[in-house]
């Protein structure tokens, strides 16, 4: 554990790391894993529940009165002088990646005091890399401060963005939104893992990212380690209300705003047109950018 981290930072690291073991160890034979799907294209492990099992067993064995929320076990509350306190989980951000040995995978915990993002890791077991994070303290990456990237027009910018998948998601809406995006930037990259897209733009990786259909367990440690690193995090139409919408885009604050021209339009959030089925993209200036990291609960 490292010194000058926060304690309850430190466990999460801690928890973490115990986590990224056992997913490289069953990364060794993923023959021999045996693999569920929650809903179509929505897969599981046996590695899944094995890391998630660990994470809570550390945690709670130095905070047992803390409360969970967690992908794969679900949300139990805290107790006594722990109610205030909530760990958010993702044992395996990128589960399709992993179980086809593509090595773009991590776990993601956060921990959210009073509805407040307070602490974050996210930890990349393939490249032993450890992002962190504590509120008003700036973020990490291997004990190696990082910033978000500074380009300030959209047209130079590297994205990321996750693909819908699932049966119910909105498809054909997506296709219209990355159609507009696309020849606006430089590049679009799809990994994945939010949580890693998240870090990469704190880490200035890349510029920006953009995704629907996203959980809580997701976004919430990447979301924090943006906003240390400088940068904003939100829903399409920039408000910070990003987990209730389960639509997430985060960038330094000129490439938010930009973002937010085009994508705004495509937000649930956002006022349809009566005459069209197909949304509207919003003007480049329709909305000025909300440093939604400060306040997202």
């Amino acid at each position: 554990m490292t010194a000058h981290l926060h304690p309850m930072l430190n466990v999460a690291v801690k928890a973490a790391r115990a986590a990224g073991a056992l997913i490289n160890r069953a990364s060794l034979d993923l023959e021999g894993l045996r693999v569920g799907a929650k809903q179509t294209n929505d897969f599981v492990t046996e590695v899944d529940h094995a890391a998630e099992a660990a994470i809570i067993d550390t945690l709670l064995g130095a905070y047992p009165e803390h409360g969970i929320w967690a992908e794969e076990s679900g949300r139990r509350p805290g107790k006594g002088r722990g109610k205030a306190y909530t760990w958010i989980i993702d044992p395996l951000d990128g589960t399709t990646n992993f179980i086809h040995g593509f090595p773009v995978y991590c776990v993601s915990i956060a921990l959210m005091v009073d509805g407040r993002l307070e602490q974050a890791v996210v930890y990349d077991p393939t490249r032993n890399d450890l992002f962190t994070a504590s509120k008003g303290r700036g973020a990490f990456l291997n004990d190696r401060r990082i910033r978000v990237a500074k380009r300030t027009q959209l047209r130079d910018c590297l994205l990321s963005t996750g693909f819908p998948f699932r049966p119910g998601d909105a498809f054909q809406t997506y296709l219209k939104m990355f159609g507009d995006m696309l020849p606006r930037v430089a590049g679009v990259r799809r990994p994945g893992s939010a949580a890693l897209d998240l870090a990469y733009v704190a880490a200035g990786y890349t510029d920006g990212f953009f995704e629907m259909g996203l959980s809580p367990w997701d976004v919430a440690a990447g979301a924090l380690l943006v906003t240390e690193a400088g940068g904003l995090v939100g829903n399409f139409t920039g408000e910070p209300d990003f987990l209730e919408t389960r639509e997430c885009m985060a960038a330094n604050p000129r490439i938010y705003g930009q973002m937010v021209g085009v994508l705004s339009g495509y937000s649930q959030c956002a006022p349809q047109r009566a005459d069209s089925a197909t949304p509207e993209p919003a003007a480049p200036d329709a909305a000025a950018p909300s440093r939604a990291g400060d306040a997202p609960w």
